[in-house]
């Protein structure tokens, strides 16, 4: 039996919720493995995938062409607002039918839709995690659904620059480090030296 999106985004939201409610606010300058974000954008990068994906979800259009800078809307309560807004998430991608039928322009399966949001829910985590130093670990039930992501999608989203060209993978590399890897992502990469 294939697992529901909204089920995969509770457990990646669940892994993603204690990283980002741990990250000090004097970490957000800090560089992280995606070179072209520091960790303050990247979050707002999250924050807009997890707003743009709700309406996906809902069969309605999401515009990705700007990144709102949502953590000084919010100031000292953006984590709590990205916990509720990855809970709104959650309950889009569960909701009956939301992983049937097509959505968004690009007309795709909405299941590959959901998976996407999945996988900067589980990806984004880990960027911040190493550019932090803090701890985190994705749930292995939504790994597979991503090796499956990376394996219909990961061409073109080389081609139009999404992903980055696949790095080597490490000898002994876990499940995880083999998709980060495939992403574009360096699974052994570490914070700069102070």
């Amino acid at each position: 039996m294939t697992t529901r999106t909204g089920d995969l985004l509770a457990a990646a939201r669940d892994r993603a919720l204690p990283l980002v409610r741990a990250l000090p606010d004097e970490a957000l300058d800090a560089p992280t493995p995606c070179a072209e974000y520091d960790v303050r954008s990247l979050l707002n990068h999250l924050f807009h995938v997890v707003v743009g994906f709700q309406a996906l979800a809902a069969r309605e259009e999401a515009d990705f062409s700007v990144t709102p800078d949502r953590l000084s809307v919010y100031g000292d309560a953006w984590r709590a607002r990205f916990e509720k807004e990855t809970e709104l998430l959650v309950d889009a991608w569960a909701a009956p039918g939301a992983d049937e039928g097509v959505t968004g322009s690009m007309n795709l399966p909405a299941r590959t839709v959901g998976a996407m949001a999945l996988l900067d829910l589980t990806v984004h985590p880990w960027d911040l995690a190493r550019a932090t130093g803090l701890p985190f670990s994705p749930h292995d039930e939504g790994l597979r659904a991503l090796e499956e992501l990376l394996s219909a999608m990961g061409p073109t989203a080389r081609k139009t620059g999404v992903f980055g060209a696949p790095v080597p993978v490490p000898a002994g590399a876990t499940a995880f480090e083999a998709l980060l890897a495939g992403t574009g992502r360096d699974p052994r990469w570490s914070r700069p030296a102070a």
